[in-house]
């Protein structure tokens, strides 16, 4: 029973969290999530519980796939391109993972996202702030 209320109040926090935040930090939550699913498959292999091994790295891919979904190309441009790539090879890799006994692919998805989430977390504040601005403009611009 306790196990319930506690998921239910993290579900609760992140929609709280969610509400009130900006791209760049519902970028970084999304990031958390794969890592975090990531880490929970692992840790179901270890158990042979390969049910939760399958939920973790479905919501892992579903996750990323969101990642994807979200680049903006025109802006982006070979970043984005790039980014899209990596995206697709470590959806790949999870798939790889569904049907593997072992970690190897969802370590390596692990280690990649790792760095394109330290790369994130280390964008200046004034750079996020003046991407924040430019969207907003952008979006009154096309209304």
């Amino acid at each position: 029973m306790a196990n319930i209320n506690l998921r239910h109040y993290q579900k609760e926090a992140t929609k709280t969290q969610l509400a009130s935040a900006d791209p760049y930090v519902i970028t970084q939550m999304l990031m958390a999530g794969v890592l975090d699913s990531l880490a929970l498959a692992k840790g179901a292999l270890a158990r042979n519980d390969f049910e939760n091994k399958s939920k973790a790295i479905s919501k892992a891919s579903n996750i990323i796939d969101a990642l994807r979904s979200s680049l903006d190309f025109k802006a982006g441009g070979e970043v984005c391109d790039n980014l899209n790539a990596l995206y697709e090879y470590m959806q790949g890799r999870l798939a790889d993972a569904s049907v593997d006994k072992d970690t190897i692919a969802i370590d390596e998805v692990a280690s990649l996202f790792k760095e394109i989430k330290e790369g994130w977390d280390s964008i200046p504040v004034e750079a996020r702030q003046e991407a924040e601005t430019q969207r907003k403009q952008s979006m009154a611009n096309a209304i």
